[in-house]
């Protein structure tokens, strides 16, 4: 089987935490989110996990070549061998040139970069429907958290995607489709050599 190597861009609300395990059901990859690693990383007390953890303790962003080291001892764990799938991770031009390098170092190239695309406004219809219809709202469910994260993603993550556009790795899925017809757009992308 072909290992896949996967970077998941998108809006928050776009429906990649849905995709991600999708695919890592159907592929046997992990899902890598680069918050869960940190937390991961700090609770088991590993050395990588104190820098971060004193860090995150100042209230300061990661700097890149950390997220960096942390996300190759990931790639190195056993489940990680048919690929994986990163969500969160490249947020920057900077990052994708850290993140290549050490793939490059490791013999690894990135397979795919899959942008789900939607249109703000139905972003902001699917937390108001997901409010309405929910018992218990998250916390960042909600319009404002919303628009601030969408001018973040819009700022920092939307300039990385010429970048991959440019190594011919992105592919760009309308999540607009149902679940099912998203589903079905990824895997054509992924299986088509």
């Amino acid at each position: 089987m072909t290992a896949r190597r996967i970077i998941f861009m998108g809006p928050p609300g776009v429906g990649k935490g849905t995709q991600a395990q999708i695919l890592q059901d159907k592929y046997s990859i992990p899902q890598l989110s680069t918050g869960d690693m940190l937390r991961a990383a700090v609770a088991a007390g590993s050395e990588l996990g104190k820098k971060a953890k004193d860090i995150m303790d100042r209230g300061e962003l990661m700097p890149d070549d950390l997220m960096v080291s942390m996300i190759e001892d990931r790639i190195s764990q056993p489940d990680c061998v048919n690929g994986f799938i990163l969500d969160g991770f490249p947020r920057t031009v900077p990052q994708a040139e850290a993140l290549d390098s050490m793939l490059a170092r490791k013999g690894m190239d990135l397979d795919r970069v899959i942008q789900l695309k939607v249109p703000d406004e139905i972003l902001f219809d699917r937390i108001r429907t997901r409010a309405a219809q929910s018992e218990t709202v998250r916390a960042d469910d909600n319009e404002e958290t919303l628009r601030k994260r969408l001018t973040v993603y819009h700022a920092q993550t939307v300039p990385i995607l010429p970048y991959y556009e440019a190594k011919g790795l992105l592919h760009v899925v309308d999540g607009t489709m149902t679940i099912e017809q998203v589903t079905n757009a990824l895997v054509q992308i992924l299986e088509t050599v």
